[in-house]
Parts: C-alpha cells; structure tokens; sequence
C-alpha cells in the first residue's frame, strides 16, 4: 500500500498549486486499458471558468462528438451516430452530465446543449508515474518508454522518495523529469531533473506489446491525439482524485496532509489504507463501526475552482421537460 498512500499524499500537495488534479487514468488510444497515469494535472486554459460553470461532471466524449448544437432542437436518434439505442443512452448521459437539455416535441424526443462547450479550457497536461521506491520499479521501464514515445502530454514526470542517483538517471528516458519527494519538507518535491516539454501536436507512437525482441506499436496522428486529450481533460475534471473509500470500521479515522482532512487513515496500522482492497472483516484489526463522515466534494470545492452545484439550477429547471 505504500504506492496508494504516496499517491493520496502528493495530490494533496499538488491540489495547493493546480488547477485540476486526478488520478488513475486511462492514457491509451489505441492499446485498450495499455497505460494508466498515476496523477494527471491539468492547467487552465482561456475559457477554465466557464468550463467550471457549466457542470461538475465529466462530459462524455460521444455526446461532444455528436451534432448537437445550442438553440436549436435536433431529433436525438439524428444528433449521434450509431443505432437508436445508442443515441438514447448517450443523450441522457448528456442529460445526467448537466451539458445536454432533453425535450419531447411532435412525439419525438429532441435534444440541445444547454451552454457552448468551451474548447480551450484547459492548458497544460502532465502526467506523473508514481515509485516512491526505486528499487522495485516493476513496468516503469515500459511506461515511461510509452509516455515519452505517445506524447499525448505536455510533461512526463517520475516521482520518487529514493534516493536518486546518476544510474537511476540513465535508465529513465531524458524527456521524463524526476522528482524526489520527502513528505517530512514544507515543500516535499525537490526537482531532480526538470522534464522536457513534449510535443502534443505532432504525430506520436503508441507502444502496445513487447515480447522478448518484437514491439508492436501503433501511430497516432495529431488529430487522434488531440481527441484524446479533450477526453483525458474531461475525465480529470470530473473524477478529481479523491475517488477512494473510507472504511467503516472502528479504527478508522480522518487522516491529514496538506490542509486535506479527508484521507482514509487507519488507527490500527497507523497508516493511509485503501478501504476497496484491505479492509474489512479479514484484517486483525476490523471492529465493526461505521466510516468517518467526511464531504469529500465539499473539500474540493473549498480547495479548488471546481463547484458541485456549477448548473444545477439551470438542470433543475428541465428535469420536468422529458421522461
């Protein structure tokens, strides 16, 4: 678990000078589930409030993708693509998002935005590969290979508590930057080696497989590229990284770091746990009881620009519009 609580522990820290901050994401385009990032941060862009005021959630891309404009009503089964029931699902995933208005007019359900999607909301994505312990590095080797080769993001970033030496260096691809990270400092991320900005808009190579001497990869155009760097964006903004559970057992508590109040501590192993893998009537230490009372939504709206209640009183308004 010491991954899991490094992770937790540096988001918190990130939150005080980043725009979005989120965890465990799909970075693959065409390797289904082949990468997922750490922690991701996303930087504002011109338009970052008026993507803060449209709606908390994450947009899905099919209903970005889709013909569905503002103003104008359009026949759900004509604004996306695919079978009927396909457009059905995706207008009201549109619907639940807050982004989409849905309607019955002449029998046929229609549907429109309720606002313009701002496009250049977000500036900057840097990806962060989380080891705390150097001298087990499992996939870094061919993660951070895939991240520098693909260049889906602007940054690339190793973040480590070991001790970082030349060695270590060499064996990490030169764009990647290295961070030592030491939770004991005020400021607990010292810059070992800054990374290489990498080049979003320009074509990129995806490594799928390797197999003792045979690589497969893929090429991924800019424009693929871009595609998925709006559904990234996305999936940060509305996932945020406080995605873990709090256990419901007596020895758990609320743990601090960072001005966080809300992390999943645990009084019997004096530590961060993850509820979803170690807790529970197996551990030594279960007592039933019942998890700590903590608004997680509430702390990232303090902490940050995002808001919960961003349009929903714009989404209330139609809720009686269709059924």
């Amino acid at each position: 678990m010491r991954e899991f609580a490094f992770e937790l522990r540096l988001c918190a820290h990130l939150e005080a000078r980043e725009a979005v901050v989120s965890r465990q994401l799909g970075a693959s385009v065409h390797g289904t589930g082949n990468r997922i990032l750490d922690v991701v941060t996303v930087a504002p862009g011109p338009a970052f409030d008026d993507r803060v005021a449209l709606t908390p959630h994450e947009i899905p891309a099919g209903v970005l993708d889709a013909d569905v404009g503002v103003g104008r009503w359009r026949r759900v089964a004509n604004a996306f693509d695919g079978p009927p029931e396909r457009a059905h699902r995706l207008a009201e995933a549109g619907a639940d998002a807050g982004f989409l208005e849905l309607d019955r007019k002449n029998g046929q359900r229609v549907v429109r935005q309720v606002a313009r999607y701002p496009d250049d909301w977000h500036g900057r994505l840097v990806g962060i590969e989380n080891k705390p312990d150097l001298g087990t590095p499992g996939d870094l080797d061919f993660q951070l290979r895939h991240d520098a080769a693909l260049a889906l993001l602007d940054e690339v970033v190793l973040a480590t508590e070991s001790y970082v030496t030349r060695a270590h260096l060499n064996r990490i691809p030169p764009a990647v930057g290295v961070w030592r990270v030491d939770f004991e400092r005020d400021d607990p991320v010292e810059v070992v080696r800054e990374a290489t900005p990498l080049d979003p808009d320009a074509p990129g190579v995806e490594i799928l497989d390797e197999r003792g001497l045979e690589t497969r990869v893929e090429f991924v155009s800019p424009e693929e590229k871009a595609a998925k760097r709006r559904r990234l964006a996305e999936r940060a903004f509305g996932k945020g990284w406080r995605t873990y559970g709090l256990p419901a057992c007596a020895e758990s508590r609320l743990g601090h770091e960072a001005g966080v109040e809300t992390l999943p501590y645990c009084a019997f192993k004096d530590r961060l746990v993850d509820a979803a893998s170690e807790c529970g009537a197996d551990c030594p230490g279960y007592e039933p009881g019942d998890a700590p009372d903590a608004d997680l939504d509430g702390e990232r709206a303090a902490r940050t620009a995002w808001t919960p209640d961003a349009g929903e009183k714009r989404t209330q308004a139609g809720l009686d519009k269709w059924g």
